[in-house]
């Protein structure tokens, strides 16, 4: 194939064609741009036929140029797409980190576009015309909600307990229990953080049982402080045994100069036990139990934007607020608009349940979601006529590394095309727009209408009737 090298088109060539002044016209992407793609697309080409691979059927600088043409003039289109775009969750995992996590209330969302819209008094104080402190806007808030005495917000959990070890524990000894050294989502590991925060990592117990006296036997003069990492990403049954929060709040008043500190992770300003949901312990109850410092995530159970949130004692929280990493970890004017407005909810349990999708979502019955099930398949209608449609029980995950082992009754629909592979549905569903993201069981495609709004249920019955039309 080395002698129909000699039909590739130059550049130059290309460069003068009429597809090459309209691609840029209508893409408005400058001739550079364009030209580096015709030049990779020319090597790409050029390496094929080295290696005696010819993409088409036939060798020609005439084909050689469509070839060339159609490809640029792909990659230019995928080019232009947005990278983030929204997607239809039908998986039933609320907390979906894949997908975003938790979705915002409306609230939320109004009052982010408004304040990324606009100029705000992020650091400033209106009422005296002085610069202000990013740090005050939310902490009355967060002191009212949770019972602390301060509190602070900073980009993620991850690193909240980054930003309390190395503030407060650098080149000391923290005790935290083997069966508690976790490894949350992209293989990133508490033990891993805690080296990185040079805080001297003193392992006890075994990963199954631990007692109050292995701690008790671990404190030194170069005890700083005590870590209880809630292990919200797995359970551990059988033969175990950990030590609770108010025996180490004892253990931690028998020695004063101790910091205890708990990493709740997933973090619930909302009870759900009491809708027999699991057994999150709720940020209020953790405080109210003498604990110094409590962190947690803003985009779980919260129901808010990515962000870690610390609150305890205000002494702690003053050191952690004058620290220079507070400056690296800090978060920006949009976290805080979706915070306030989903935290604003928690000052009445009815306005979470009613205004956060998270809440509602994972409190939302099985017969609310049989009735949207009966209506969404009444509405396929003729489209129907290509699918075979099942309505069957199933359970929905709550997700995000959140509950484990908490499985929320629900209904599904089971699809499955009468002329194609059910992974071939679930990937012309994944491509379209938007993009509809299934689990697949038992052959089936399955739709669980625990994480689809009623807002989005045309747009998925429109996704099915596309299918059909093509």
């Amino acid at each position: 194939m080395k002698h129909l090298l000699r039909e590739l088109p130059p550049v130059h060539e290309l460069q003068k064609s009429d597809r090459f002044t309209d691609l840029v016209e209508k893409s408005l992407i400058n001739e550079s741009q364009v030209t580096k793609v015709i030049q990779g697309e020319l090597d790409d080409l050029r390496d094929k036929l080295l290696a005696c691979n010819l993409p088409i059927e036939n060798g020609s600088k005439q084909t050689f140029i469509e070839y060339i043409w159609n490809n640029t003039e792909e990659k230019v289109r995928k080019f232009q797409q947005d990278r983030l775009v929204r997607v239809i969750n039908a998986t039933g995992t609320v907390l979906h980190t894949n997908l975003g996590r938790a979705r915002l209330s409306e609230q939320a969302i109004s009052h982010v576009a408004s304040v990324a819209g606009s100029y705000s008094n992020l650091e400033y104080r209106i009422s005296e015309g002085k610069r202000g402190s990013r740090h005050d806007i939310l902490e009355d808030l967060l002191t009212e909600i949770t019972g602390a005495e301060a509190a602070m917000v900073v980009n993620n959990n991850a690193a909240a307990v980054y930003l309390v070890l190395r503030a407060l524990a650098k080149d000391k000894e923290v005790i935290v229990s083997r069966g508690q050294l976790v490894e949350i989502g992209g293989s990133f590991r508490v033990s891993s953080i805690m080296e990185e925060s040079d805080a001297q990592l003193v392992e006890v117990g075994t990963t199954n049982k631990t007692h109050l006296y292995d701690y008790q036997n671990a404190i030194s003069d170069n005890t700083s402080m005590i870590l209880k990492v809630h292990t919200s990403n797995f359970k551990t049954i059988g033969f175990t045994e950990s030590v609770s929060t108010d025996d180490l709040v004892n253990l931690k008043n028998q020695h004063p100069e101790l910091i205890f500190y708990e990493d709740l992770g997933s973090g619930s300003l909302y009870d759900f036990k009491e809708s027999g949901i699991g057994d999150e312990p709720v940020v209020r109850d953790v405080i109210k139990s003498g604990v110094d410092l409590v962190s947690f995530s803003g985009d779980k159970l919260l129901g808010g934007p990515q962000a870690g949130i610390i609150v305890g004692k205000k002494e702690y929280i003053q050191s952690l607020k004058k620290h220079q990493l507070a400056r690296v970890l800090r978060v920006d004017k949009m976290t805080f608009a979706g915070l306030e407005k989903t935290l604003r909810a928690y000052l009445s349990e009815q306005a979470a349940v009613d205004e956060l999708p998270t809440v509602r979502d994972i409190l939302k019955t099985e017969e609310h979601i049989l009735e949207q099930v009966n209506l969404f398949s009444s509405q396929m209608g003729e489209l129907s006529e290509p699918y075979n449609l099942e309505i069957i029980k199933g359970s929905s995950q709550i997700g995000g590394g959140t509950m484990p082992g908490v499985e929320l009754p629900t209904y599904l629909i089971a699809v499955k095309h009468k002329n194609s592979s059910t992974e071939e549905l679930a990937k012309n569903l994944r491509n379209g727009k938007p993009s509809v993201v299934t689990r697949i069981k038992d052959d089936k495609v399955l739709l669980d209408f625990r994480t689809i709004t009623e807002q989005e249920m045309p747009e998925l019955l429109e996704r099915f009737g596309s299918l059909v039309r093509c």
